[in-house]
């Protein structure tokens, strides 16, 4: 394929072209160019990726719930505040390296693949959330104790660096157009499942340990036994990794792509730079919406078990009593938001979610400290409805911002940024507002603050709801619709043939001139005069 110029945009028929100059334009859709993506092995695919995420954040679950408890097996000595803070902090070191991971993984998918990627990462995650488990405590060799849980804190950031951005590039790869919303929400269904199971685990674990062993049960060992319970999981996530398939834009840009001397940016692999110098408002977008989503996200998440037992005084039992049940409420209604997102488009979901997050976060926390367990559930209610909008619609439309040539890469800059400097450090940073002031509802003030930013981005950014994805061909699920899509294709307000890689034809002048009531897709209807 070649393109007449170096833009990211395909110009419409005859734009560019004087009197007497050849004109050139994209050649219509044919059903051969449509991707059909069966149910069954798009089921595979995406089932096969949720897995990893579930596995990710049941690491979550396990160590904001076990945050408090870790504080006296890693940090025994300091102060309790103190060695709170330690262990957020190693939470936040898992982030700060997530930037290195997608630097590292995202440009690697772009070139081998998604699914290869995406194997490495959850082999990484699985072993180093099982080794945490077998660590050396503070009471075997002092405050050393931190240092190799950072060590394997940052192994699952790197690793995670490259598992987010893949699998939603993975998911929204084999998403059909008209139900990418839909399809891609499972992602983050697993998501959400994942950090329940791992809240629940811990507080199983604890009842049944407090009451064979003891009330200091947890602290004595019995904190290792939710780590452990992962290796299973690991090893069966990591199984159905090996069974998932390529994506099927990532396999035909690799029959399809242009050489890069020719190339439009949109069509070409770019590196970090490319991705920068090319797409750079599309990364700040994301970096703004993502940090928004994130805030909000793991404070519903990983701040919560220690903010619930620090700040408001309830026990482990209790705050994980009230979470996992608003957590997996939240969890199964991802996938009526993502179907929504389909019908009204990406825009007005995230716009919903940012209102909320402005009108919902301060009350919540508010009534956090009422103190009572029906309190505490409907504040948790009142921010996980923000949450939810936002990240239901995350798989879908993060990777939409990119083409397809770049888009793991591009997304591990924007996504990893963003959640290395505000969504994981939302547990420390809430922590160290709240000892400054003596504020307890700073971290609903934090929320709010990046939820305006993100109602800019979304502003800013594009519709790709209902549309193809950038620098691929339409995705249908059957014949029959990949038929009428290409007979509609001129009046199809969704079709946007500029943005696929189509073959160039250029008319001579006078063929051009015979041909003006020629239609073309590309950016809309043009007609050549």
């Amino acid at each position: 394929m070649q393109t007449n110029d170096n833009s990211s945009q395909m110009a419409p028929e005859g734009v560019g072209a004087g009197p007497g100059q050849a004109r050139a334009r994209r050649r219509r859709l044919r059903k051969e160019d449509v991707v059909i993506v069966k149910r069954r092995p798009m089921k595979q695919a995406i089932g096969g990726t949720v897995v990893g995420n579930f596995m990710e954040w049941f690491d979550f679950g396990i160590y904001g719930y076990l945050a408090v408890v870790m504080t006296h097996v890693f940090t025994e000595g300091l102060p309790q505040q103190t060695g709170l803070i330690i262990m957020l902090l190693g939470f936040a070191v898992s982030f700060l390296v997530r930037p290195l991971g997608g630097m590292v993984l995202g440009p690697l998918g772009d070139r081998i693949g998604r699914q290869k990627v995406l194997f490495l990462t959850m082999g990484m995650m699985a072993l180093a959330t099982a080794l945490i488990g077998l660590l050396p405590t503070a009471a075997q060799i002092g405050l050393w104790a931190t240092v190799p849980l950072y060590l394997l804190k940052m192994v699952q950031g790197f690793s995670t660096g490259g598992e987010y951005a893949g699998a939603t590039t993975y998911v929204s790869e084999f998403s059909p157009d008209k139900k990418r919303g839909y399809f891609a929400s499972w992602l983050d269904v697993g998501s959400y499942l994942g950090f329940a199971a791992g809240a629940a685990t811990v507080a199983v674990t604890t009842i049944i340990a407090e009451s064979v062993w003891g009330e200091t049960a947890m602290a004595d060992g019995a904190w290792r036994i939710p780590y452990l319970i992962a290796i299973p999981l690991g090893a069966v996530a990591i199984y159905l990794r090996t069974r998932i398939p390529e994506t099927p834009h990532f396999e035909e840009d690799e029959d399809d792509a242009p050489k890069p001397e020719t190339a439009d940016p949109m069509f070409q692999r770019l590196g970090i730079g490319g991705i920068l110098k090319h797409y750079w408002r599309e990364v700040l977008i994301g970096i703004a919406i993502v940090a928004a989503t994130n805030t909000a996200g793991y404070a519903l998440t990983s701040y919560m078990p220690a903010y619930l037992e620090t700040e408001v005084g309830t026990t482990p039992t209790m705050a994980a009593a009230a979470t996992v049940p608003v957590l997996i409420v939240m969890a199964l209604c991802l996938p009526l938001i993502g179907r929504l997102s389909d019908r009204i488009g990406r825009r007005p979901v995230y716009g919903i979610a940012v209102v909320a997050t402005l009108v919902l976060m301060l009350p919540a926390f508010m009534l956090m400290h009422v103190g009572t367990f029906w309190a505490i559930q409907g504040a948790l209610v009142l921010v996980a409805i923000p949450v939810a909008f936002y990240v239901a619609i995350s798989a879908a439309a993060l990777p939409a911002l990119f083409p397809t040539a770049s888009r793991f890469g591009a997304m591990a800059i924007s996504y990893n940024v963003a959640v290395a400097l505000f969504g994981g450090t939302t547990p420390v940073f809430s922590q160290g507002l709240i000892s400054l002031t003596g504020n307890h509802y700073m971290p609903a003030f934090y929320i709010m603050f990046f939820g305006l930013l993100g109602g800019v981005a979304m502003l800013c950014m594009r519709e790709t709801a209902k549309r193809p994805l950038l620098g691929s061909m339409p995705t249908v699920e059957s014949e029959a619709e990949a038929r009428r899509l290409v007979r509609d294709q001129t009046e199809n307000p969704y079709i946007d043939t500029s943005t696929m890689p189509l073959q160039v034809i250029t008319q001579a002048p006078a063929a051009a001139a015979d041909n003006a009531d020629v239609k073309t897709a590309a950016a809309g209807t043009t007609k050549v005069d």
